[in-house]
């Protein structure tokens, strides 16, 4: 049976630390085939094939006018995450998923060890949306891909990542995802699925009990919950937000 806590709160079952062992190398053996089929995709994904990215395609950066393959800064792979903007709304209503997928990435400097460059294309204007970039504290490159070349998109929506890879002065698109499949930038979730009570999200299959997020699993009181850990953050809707009227 499960174990309650003073609060009432749900536990695992207690017990002696052999029959613990042996529960936790039965699952061991499912966690390596796991990482083994896990290989195996990325292997196959090494060998997809790969199509050309149109000559003259652009974003649109600090210096106006971008050509994809400045975007690489010399180097031969880029990853570019393709950032959903809701025109026109203040910072706390910006689109809480992708802020969650793109706060992760504080440190390039392992990516730009194996010659990759990672940057995000904004479904917004680059005047309207490099300045929610800026009171993030984003350290990547951004851009904005609002009038960009539509063979970039595909028709594809955003909330995406896109891979590509530089030959001399033509660009390939090497492979692309969304969905569940961004999960790839998210080591916050890798680390709460390691942990008894995984992400507490309502989808999760859990034991009866089991504690889950109320309201919406990316925002805290209001705002994407990343945004709370910036300086001058106040309460949605309290007068002299920083981001109500940016």
């Amino acid at each position: 049976m499960t174990a309650e806590t003073l609060t009432g709160a749900a536990l695992p079952p207690v017990v002696d630390r052999e029959t613990w062992s042996r529960a936790r190398d039965e699952l061991l053996a499912r966690e390596k085939a796991h990482t083994r089929e896990g290989d195996a995709i990325a292997a196959a994904r090494r060998r997809l094939p790969m199509t050309p990215v149109p000559p003259g395609a652009t974003v649109h950066g600090p210096d106006g006018p971008t050509p994809l393959l400045d975007v690489f800064e010399g180097r031969r792979m880029l990853i570019a995450y393709y950032h959903m903007w809701h025109h026109g709304e203040p910072w706390e209503n910006q689109c809480e998923g992708c802020t969650f997928a793109t706060c992760h990435l504080d440190r390039l400097d392992y990516l730009h060890a194996r010659d990759v460059t990672y940057a995000v294309f904004c479904e917004g204007s680059y005047a309207e949306s490099a300045p929610f970039a800026e009171f993030m504290g984003y350290g990547f490159p951004w851009y904005s891909a609002k009038d960009s070349d539509p063979a970039l998109r595909d028709g594809r929506g955003f909330g995406m990542i896109v891979c590509y890879l530089r030959d001399g002065d033509q660009v390939y698109e090497t492979y692309w995802t969304t969905d569940r499949g961004v999960e790839a930038l998210l080591t916050s979730y890798h680390a709460l699925d390691l942990t008894v009570y995984g992400r507490q999200e309502r989808w999760e299959e859990s034991p009866a009990g089991w504690p889950t997020v109320e309201g919406h699993q990316w925002r805290v009181d209001g705002r994407p919950t990343a945004q709370w850990s910036r300086p001058g953050v106040t309460p949605v809707g309290s007068a002299g937000s920083c981001c109500g009227g940016h």
